[in-house]
């Protein structure tokens, strides 16, 4: 997968926050979760929510990685 989600969680680690607190906030269940741990895609809606509530733009929650 070229999309990563590394951005999110250092900025987790940055504002003190656990996933569970995010899902918590967000409403993102646990299988999307699962999915963003594992980097597989989730819905752009799920970013726009994430975004929305931790006041980031959405690089600081996905990025893309050339395959090399």
């Amino acid at each position: 997968m070229a999309f990563t989600y590394k951005p999110l969680w250092k900025l987790l680690i940055d504002k003190g926050m656990t996933k569970k607190s995010l899902m918590n906030l967000t409403g993102i269940s646990k299988s999307t979760m699962d999915k963003m741990y594992r980097e597989e895609y989730v819905a752009l809606s799920v970013i726009d929510r994430i975004c929305e509530k931790l006041q980031c733009n959405i690089s600081d929650v996905i990025s893309y990685e050339r395959k090399k």
